[in-house]
């Protein structure tokens, strides 16, 4: 069974390619501070990785 990450937005997305604002969208992040908890996939690693200059990662521990 996969486990949960946390991802919060730490940066702007102002001036970053279009790509990234999607991936951020994707993800259901938008602003800086947001956080969401997400299922922990290779699919959202993939786009946490895409954008990991503008998001911090971290593993949930229930």
């Amino acid at each position: 069974m996969a486990g949960k990450i946390r991802i919060k937005q730490t940066k702007s997305q102002i001036g970053r390619p279009g790509k990234q604002h999607l991936v951020l969208k994707g993800m259901g992040l938008g602003r800086i501070g947001k956080v969401v908890e997400l299922e922990d996939t290779p699919q959202i690693r993939g786009m946490a990785l895409k954008v990991a200059h503008l998001v911090s990662v971290e593993e949930v521990v229930e």
